[in-house]
């Protein structure tokens, strides 16, 4: 990321510099390397401040794969991450791996090295990686991670997959309507200016369209381009994307999805840490952000009943944080000690389940868009075309 710094030196005036930086702190020390006394340090934007920002993307996962390979090689810690550090290209990854061999030179624990680069080692890592610490098995800290995170994907790449045709087919259809309304329609306007009100009121109302498109047509493309830079701006506050997920969350049938899924997620996730040999209550802080906030409270509320000593199933049941197979699920975990395994099937359940509904949602929603799409296409076409139609009908 690009930061401006204003900084001092010597009898020099005041300077601003732009440097390339994994964080702020990271920026004053380059300047205060090269001998100015640093005064004001800031984010520079590279687009509008409206404009979505994309953040410079650690591999994690790749990382992970690398490390663990490497330990399970015979390498100690630092020698792996060294190894990591001499073949990476990219100088923000190097840079990063850099500021972690330097923490555990200093003596400090790999969690606690991580810990300090939260951009790149989300809190669910950094707990992962901590657990193992007590344990003194990385390697299995690290190969459980790396499969989590690979369920995880999947996931969202069935999404997306599934997402991806119905998607198209709606940009193809509105442009195909949009080519209609703005390019062929004025041009029909122009050939039924002399019918007038011979027209069906469905035809004149869309020849009228044509007509006004023609004579104003750069305020209409300015309001238009206006809305949809609003609509933008909106679409990327968060906000405005709490109350679409609320919204979704309130539809029948896809509510009830989403609160399966969020309750997957939460599972695997939690499965995970326990597995690793987190206590459960500190585990269920770390992934509670996994969850929207409704959920969320009622996380809160069960954490605090199963630290009074109330069985996890009795609290989950309790707060609405499971479904009646994960129930049976964590009374058996609870019988048999293997709380960490049990989550990870209910998780694995579920997602099985939300793969299977959205199959059969895109299978009948793409038949049912591509039809509106064709209706709403026909619908314009045979306005344009009644005119004609009439009027071979009146000469047979």
């Amino acid at each position: 990321m690009r930061y401006e710094v204003k900084a001092l030196r010597g009898d020099e005036n005041l300077t601003a510099w732009v440097l390339d930086a994994m964080d702020a702190g990271d920026a004053a020390n380059q300047m205060l390397a090269r001998g100015y006394t640093v005064i004001a340090v800031r984010a520079k934007a590279a687009w509008p401040a409206w404009h979505w920002q994309r953040k410079g993307h650690f591999p994690l996962v790749l990382f992970s794969q690398e490390l663990l390979a490497l330990l399970q090689a015979g390498l100690a810690l630092v020698e792996a991450l060294e190894t990591l550090t001499e073949k990476e290209q990219r100088p923000e990854v190097k840079q990063t791996l850099t500021q972690i061999i330097a923490s555990l030179y200093e003596g400090h624990a790999f969690s606690y090295a991580l810990q300090h680069s939260p951009a790149n080692f989300p809190a669910l890592y950094v707990a992962t990686v901590r657990a193992s610490e007590r344990t003194g098995d990385l390697p299995e800290a690290l190969s459980r991670y790396v499969a989590y995170q690979s369920q995880m994907d999947a996931v969202k790449r069935q999404v997306v997959s599934a997402s991806i045709y119905p998607l198209l087919l709606f940009v193809v259809g509105g442009l195909v309507t949009l080519f209609l309304m703005v390019y062929v329609v004025p041009r029909f306007s122009h050939i039924y200016a002399d019918i007038g009100s011979d027209l069906p009121l469905m035809s004149q109302l869309l020849m009228r369209w044509g007509q006004l498109l023609e004579a104003h047509g750069a305020t209409i493309l300015t309001a238009t381009l206006l809305l949809l830079g609003g609509a933008l701006y909106t679409a990327t506050r968060p906000a405005s994307r709490q109350w679409l997920l609320r919204t979704l969350w309130q539809l029948p049938g896809i509510g009830g999805q989403l609160h399966v899924y969020q309750l997957a997620r939460f599972y695997r996730s939690l499965g995970m840490l326990l597995r690793g040999g987190m206590p459960v209550v500190p585990s269920l802080n770390l992934v509670s952000d996994l969850l929207e906030s409704g959920l969320r409270n009622q996380l809160t509320q069960a954490s605090a009943r199963i630290r009074e000593g109330t069985p996890m199933s009795v609290a989950m049941e309790r707060y609405g944080l499971t479904t009646p197979v994960a129930l049976r699920m964590l009374r058996v975990g609870e019988r048999t000690g293997r709380m960490g395994e049990m989550m990870e099937r209910i998780a694995a359940f579920h997602e099985e389940e939300s793969a299977r509904w959205v199959e059969r949602f895109t299978k009948l929603f793409e038949p049912l868009l591509m039809a509106f799409i064709g209706v709403v296409i026909g619908f314009i076409v045979v306005l344009m075309y009644f005119p004609i139609f009439e009027l071979a009908g009146s000469i047979q």
